[in-house]
């Protein structure tokens, strides 16, 4: 590990436990911050109703931490928009986003259209499959962003067990992200959840970035915020254990391709080989090829798109 990250680890990375919530709201007044929490979902009526009681009994409310709370749905076909809503979320369709654009299928885009219906100058992303739901995941991750100026990107760190097996989840980080952070972004290679999906930055960062549509948007956002805003200012800080549903290994095989695909477009734009993925399944006693299409599609850095620089003219606070 290169020195300078190992001396960003200890200037960086912190603990959900280091600051209460009640400092960080006192943080949060003084600075004159807002805060959205964002949660994209797709049939996760299971646990996306907990999620949203829990951020609204522990961080919302005056004086509290959170101003706003979207679920944005991306065409669930169960009862998530209705359990979300009636846990107290605002809950917006994907499709009724920039309609004028067409939406792609995507957890990518899901978060690139966010940024249109919210209105906080910190944005913290939050999956909405997460079971055992502490209001650490938010509180933790937007620490940083109120108490340092110097911050502007932080993700969580957790354990992620897989079944009883402690430490075993993330697959496609140790198999897929992690050698390729170590191979060609070295400065990120101290990042434990380079793939997770909880992680807060400012407003006027993220509308500076590209969106990968899919599966690759971590990592492309992560490698994009430090060529943009460099190492010091990215942070990371633990928030205890995940616990969520896990995918099985070829839709880990999918994300996986989409993940090499997004971090090959940044090492060689112009120089791409074909992207698609071929798995294999067993199929009257043959194994029968199955090629799926890998995300390729990025959706611009939003301040480039018309109808969001018009809304910054009209005005745009959170609600």
């Amino acid at each position: 590990m290169l020195e300078e990250v190992e001396r960003w680890l200890d200037r960086r990375s912190w603990v959900a436990g280091d600051l209460s919530p009640a400092r960080l709201a006192a943080a949060k007044r003084a600075a004159g911050s807002t805060v959205s929490v964002v949660l994209p979902a797709l049939d996760e009526e299971a646990t996306v109703g907990a999620i949203v009681r829990t951020v609204r009994r522990e961080l919302m409310g005056p004086g509290g931490l959170v101003d706003e709370l979207v679920v944005v749905d991306s065409g669930s076909r169960d009862r998530t928009a209705r359990v979300a809503a009636r846990a107290g979320a605002r809950v917006v369709h994907r499709d009724g986003i920039l309609p004028a654009l067409p939406a792609v299928p995507g957890k990518g885009e899901v978060l690139w259209r966010s940024l249109l219906v919210t209105g906080g100058d910190i944005v913290c992303f939050v999956d909405a499959d997460l079971r055992e739901f502490s209001a650490d995941f938010v509180s933790g991750i937007v620490g940083p962003l109120l108490t340092d100026p110097g911050v502007q990107f932080v993700k969580a760190v957790y354990d992620r067990p897989l079944g009883s097996e402690p430490g075993q989840g993330g697959r496609v980080t140790e198999l897929v992200a992690r050698p390729l952070l170590n191979m060609h972004w070295p400065l990120l290679a101290g990042f434990v959840q380079p793939l997770g999906g909880e992680y807060a930055a400012r407003r006027s960062l993220l509308e500076r970035l590209p969106f990968p549509v899919g599966y690759g948007v971590e990592l492309g956002l992560l490698v994009d915020a430090l060529h943009t805003v460099g190492l010091d200012a990215l942070a990371q800080v633990d928030v205890g254990v995940r616990r969520h549903r896990h995918q099985d290994s070829q839709a880990l095989g999918r994300m996986a391709a989409a993940i090499y695909r997004t971090a090959q477009v940044r090492l060689a734009r112009g120089h791409l080989v074909r992207p698609e993925m071929t798995q294999f399944v067993r199929e009257e006693g043959r194994f029968a090829p199955r090629s799926y299409p890998v995300d390729t599609q990025e959706r611009p850095p939003m301040l480039t798109v018309g109808e969001y620089a018009a809304r910054g003219a009209e005005g745009s606070g959170v609600g």
